[in-house]
């Protein structure tokens, strides 16, 4: 969608710098914008593009507006500004309110609520008005879906499952689905444990590809407002995750773990079960959490993990092991025919 500079401006606040009438049909970086592009510098280290770039206008902080040969949209925190207009020029028609005729519907729902191709909603469902149900999908009996929501094409939502308002849901995600919960018997089969509990999500959460996200066994799996989920991602049964925490693809988060308020989880970290994460904590990419984290801050690592800092510390002195160890042979040489003496 073609918008002018000076309505994102009118929109989102900032210092116009330039032609306000200039058309922007889109964002492109420093390198390879074009014109009608919009683009963004966050990191100094990318200024020197800003003397070669054909950008019709650059998002960048006051400091780097003099280095900045276009129009220009001056702001405190370009990346988030940029983040504000990705969305404005992305913004397009929602398919048309109503049923697809293959549809199968069994609740009642909103005239605005748009039910694409071959999806099923079961019985006693309740949709927010403005939500859109992609291709395919199904929802099952007794869930709660908010307003102004979109679930891609694909999405399963089992019975009981609670979605708050201005959730946008990708295709394969499961939502509700059991808990991995067995008994061993004396004879060493598994017996299944019933999993009763829901999963009970927030308000503006995002949820991406093919994240699975299990019911309680007894109590309910709880997404708190405004978290974010990437693709392939494993939430076990009775985890809590608290409002605007944000993770990577493929983490693995184990039945019963709490993970505080505004954490941030790096793709393929595996938090144990059971376990408590403080408010603020941030776990690096690959870090094996194997026990909790009461204090706020960046942890690092495998067997054992740790804080950030100590880690890489230690990992610094674990490159030149094989020096010093060099060093320690040639002190206890040295030591060995001083005692000769």
């Amino acid at each position: 969608m073609t918008r002018r500079l000076e309505e994102i401006v009118a929109r989102f606040g900032g210092n116009l710098r330039g032609d306000g009438s200039l058309a922007i049909n889109g964002l492109a970086t420093l390198e390879t914008a074009t014109a009608g592009k919009l683009s963004f510098l966050a990191n100094p280290k990318y200024r020197g593009q800003l003397a070669t770039t054909r950008a019709a206008a650059v998002i960048l902080s006051a400091e780097m507006a003099e280095h900045c040969p276009t129009a220009a949209i001056i702001t405190p925190q370009p990346y988030l500004y940029f983040a504000y207009v990705s969305k404005f020029l992305a913004e397009g028609p929602l398919p048309p309110a109503g049923i697809h005729p293959s549809a199968v519907v069994e609740s009642a729902i909103p005239a605005s609520v748009s039910v694409g191709p071959q999806v099923w909603i079961g019985q006693d469902v309740c949709l927010g008005e403005n939500t859109v149900i992609g291709a395919q999908c199904r929802i099952s009996a007794g869930a709660w879906i908010g307003a102004d929501c979109q679930l891609y094409p694909g999405v399963t939502v089992y019975a009981g499952s609670r979605i708050g308002c201005r959730a946008i849901i990708h295709s394969g995600a499961v939502i509700g689905a059991d808990g991995f919960g067995f008994a061993r018997a004396p004879d060493g089969a598994w017996v299944k444990i019933a999993q009763t509990g829901r999963v009970v999500i927030g308000d503006d959460v995002e949820i991406g590809a093919n994240t699975t996200i299990d019911r309680g066994a007894l109590e309910d799996t709880i997404i708190g407002d405004g978290v974010k989920l990437d693709n392939q991602i494993q939430v076990g049964h009775n985890v809590q995750i608290g409002a605007h925490t944000a993770m990577a693809g493929c983490v693995g988060i184990a039945g019963s773990a709490k993970i505080g308020a505004g954490c941030t989880v790096g793709g393929a970290a595996v938090i144990l079960g059971h376990l408590t994460l403080a408010d603020g904590v941030n776990v690096s990419s690959g870090t094996l959490v194997g026990k909790s984290i009461s204090t706020p801050g960046s942890y690092t690592g495998t067997v054992p993990f740790m804080a950030h800092d100590d880690w890489l510390k230690n990992f610094s002195r674990l490159r030149h092991l094989d020096a010093m160890a060099d060093k320690i042979r040639a002190l206890e040489k040295r030591l060995a025919e001083l005692e000769k003496i």
